[in-house]
């Protein structure tokens, strides 16, 4: 029960936050308690001859009342506040981390899929029906990535250059115009969060629609053509039906569902300062990108850009402009997906030894920030690293 009167360990975290410039009444320490936001106070015992019993804040909530009077203002989720505190550093309570985490999985939906205990096959089914018949789609290259190609492409042709150049479209075994819609990628996406697995064909087939203007796309041949080229790797990571499986075949939020509840929270945060990196710094190559342009330059940031454009740090830009805002959820999303991939990478190190890890550090081929997580496995056998493509005209 409540009283308008703070009780004295109350009273002490009103003070320390008033000391900091804060206004905090018992009422929002109410709140935030009852949304587990912050602990309750310890009880210190009886203080005898019927005076009553003490009680003194948990050490911890003290930093975190000065996190909750800055994010907790009327109106804000608990979740998202929560999400805020951690990735700020705030000794927010772990159950609480965690549920917030959890709670950013639900969001990540299947429109249309209503019937999550149905078979499988018979769910997908069902979505490309629904599909076919006007549902829902995926924006393949964003606007702003689109006129960034398009400029480059066009300074790239005034050099009288091709890109990709021809020692690298030489790669390309399957050369072509793209023929993936945005349908069929809304149903690769439904095909991915509800079997766990995506086939190398509709990977392909998306790596080749989200770089529609390149005459060839390597990268995208190399994973088309895997099961020729690496028989031994497929055989280690792949079903019988060509199928690339996150892990154990199951439903793609399952995983993030158990990372969300299990991964060491030093690691959850450490990968949400790294999704917040990757952001950061394809919003920075995006606008560097765009002062060339304006200028009729190609620069390091135009070179940067079409090294990574096959590949992960491409899709990374891709994907960062797809969210114009960022909420807390989509951070936490994006935290457990990374987390995810960086957990892949370091079980196909052990299914498959001898892996040219020192690869990942090949300019343009993963966002610097996801690099660094990475160290360790690039270190291991690292020989010497490749510079990316320099498509620039001489001087």
């Amino acid at each position: 029960m409540s009283t308008d009167t703070p009780s004295p360990a109350d009273q002490l975290l009103i003070d320390h936050a008033y000391r900091h410039g804060f206004t905090v009444t018992s009422k929002m320490l109410e709140v935030w308690k009852s949304r587990r936001l912050l602990p309750g106070n310890i009880s210190g015992g009886g203080l005898g001859r019927g005076k009553g019993s003490s009680s003194r804040p948990a050490p911890e909530s003290f930093d975190l009342v000065l996190g909750l009077a800055r994010h907790g203002g009327r109106g804000k989720r608990p979740n998202d506040v929560a999400l805020l505190l951690f990735g700020e550093g705030f000794p927010v309570p772990e159950q609480t981390v965690r549920a917030a985490f959890t709670a950013a999985v639900e969001t990540l939906t299947v429109p249309g899929d209503d019937e999550p205990d149905t078979d499988p096959e018979q769910r997908l089914d069902a979505l490309a029906d629904r599909i076919a018949d006007a549902g829902p789609t995926v924006t393949l290259v964003p606007a702003r990535a689109r006129r960034i190609d398009e400029g480059i492409a066009r300074l790239v042709r005034a050099a009288g250059r091709t890109w990709p150049p021809a020692e690298l479209a030489a790669f390309d075994a399957n050369p072509g115009t793209p023929t993936a819609t945005p349908k069929d990628a809304a149903l690769a996406a439904a095909t991915a969060a509800i079997n766990g697995t995506m086939s190398l064909e509709d990977i392909g087939d998306l790596l080749r629609a989200m770089n529609p203007t390149a005459e060839a796309n390597p990268i995208a041949s190399l994973v088309e053509t895997t099961r020729q080229d690496v028989p031994e790797f497929a055989d280690a990571v792949l079903t019988d039906d060509n199928q690339l499986a996150l892990g154990p075949v199951r439903d793609a939020r399952d995983h993030l569902r158990d990372l969300a509840a299990t991964a060491p929270l030093q690691d959850l945060a450490r990968a949400w300062k790294t999704a917040e990196g990757v952001r950061q710094w394809a919003l920075d190559l995006c606008g560097r990108a765009e002062e060339e342009l304006a200028a009729g330059q190609l620069g390091e940031a135009a070179v940067e850009w079409m090294n990574g454009r096959y590949a992960m740090a491409g899709l990374a830009v891709l994907s960062t402009l797809k969210d114009r805002d960022w909420p807390p959820t989509q951070h936490a999303l994006d935290t457990l997906v990374l987390l995810y991939q960086l957990g892949e990478y370091r079980r196909l190190d052990r299914l498959v030894p001898g892996c040219q890890w020192h690869l990942l550090a090949t300019d343009g081929l993963m966002p610097p920030p996801t690099r660094e997580l990475l160290q360790d496995l690039i270190n291991r056998n690292a020989p010497g690293v490749g510079t990316g493509v320099d498509v620039r005209p001489a001087s």
